[in-house]
């Protein structure tokens, strides 16, 4: 005859329980356990609520091009489904000028082709104010080469303080095929 562990609580932490259980064999023998606590975890956040500053109210954005079927909008304000792609090939420019100076801690971008094998490269960089000098952040490349590789994504962590314009430039082909850039997000904090 087998019997059922049986449990007693031992002392409340928190949202944990304490609990020491007999446990026993199919023949009745008393099983040794370890003193254990279940720990409730509360719920991460989804990335997209954990802090993200609102462009929409932050900043305007300036785009070099824009496919009517892909704005701007999906990317910065949370369409990851459709994201932004230009309206034409070649080199893009994506530059968001905020209202007044932020301080960035990160910059979180997502490219995604499922369409191409190529070579593509961004430079993020920002500037203090409008028509200053820019400081590079990050230049960065690599290869979409359907179907493994179709999406990048970024995560930088920064210190960036009094921040007035922020500038995505996407070279999407290297070898200057015809290509258009995309961004299927871009987030920051």
């Amino acid at each position: 005859m087998s019997r059922r562990a049986t449990s007693r609580p031992s002392r409340e932490h928190s949202g944990s329980t304490d609990t020491h259980h007999d446990t026993y064999s199919a023949d009745g023998r008393k099983v040794e356990c370890m003193r254990k606590r279940v720990v409730r975890v509360p719920q991460i956040a989804p990335a997209w609520d954990q802090g993200w500053l609102d462009v929409d109210q932050a900043a305007s954005v300036e785009v070099s091009s824009e496919d009517q079927n892909y704005p701007i909008e999906s990317a910065l304000l949370g369409d990851e489904q459709r994201g932004w792609r230009a309206a034409e090939s070649g080199t893009q420019t994506i530059r968001l000028i905020f209202d007044s100076p932020q301080r960035l801690k990160r910059i979180w971008l997502a490219f995604e082709d499922r369409e191409a094998f190529r070579t593509q490269e961004f430079v993020l960089r920002w500037s203090s104010d409008v028509g200053q000098p820019f400081r590079e952040i990050v230049r960065q490349q690599w290869n979409f080469s359907s179907p493994g590789g179709v999406r990048e994504i970024e995560d930088y962590a920064v210190d960036l303080v009094d921040v007035g314009v922020l500038e995505l430039i996407i070279v999407p082909d290297k070898s200057g095929a015809e290509a258009r850039a995309s961004l299927v997000k871009m987030r920051l904090s």
